[in-house]
């Protein structure tokens, strides 16, 4: 069984930073891609950020600049530096893990339960 657990959402003023963690735990042995999605109300969920275990990143065009992801393999960890935080970027943002390789199976897709980024103007 492998879990992701976020942490580091809140409630931040237009301008403002907040950084989100989001740490794999389980028979691990490797993870392929992690990255954070995003869900505001009434839309669908969409990716904010990906990276992969060779350090290859992608971003949304809507936080380039703003937004950094990064990650530390040992620890099966991953980090969104978000900055310059805008009222639009308020959301439900969810931890995925793609390619998780345990020691009994190969899991696809993982899912965290989600934190709650709100950016007031």
């Amino acid at each position: 069984q492998v879990q992701l657990v976020e942490s580091g959402g809140g409630l931040v003023q237009a301008g403002g930073s907040l950084r989100l963690s989001c740490a794999a735990s389980g028979r691990i042995l490797s993870i392929n891609g992690m990255g954070w999605y995003r869900q505001a109300p009434g839309k669908q969920r969409e990716l904010v950020a990906g990276t992969t275990s060779g350090g290859s990143t992608n971003y949304a065009d809507s936080v380039k600049g703003r937004f950094t992801i990064s990650r530390d393999n040992a620890k099966n960890t991953v980090y969104l530096q978000m900055n310059s935080l805008k009222p639009e970027d308020t959301a439900v943002y969810y931890c995925n893990a793609r390619g998780v390789l345990t020691t009994t199976r190969i899991m696809n897709d993982c899912w965290g339960q989600g934190t709650q980024v709100t950016v007031s103007s």
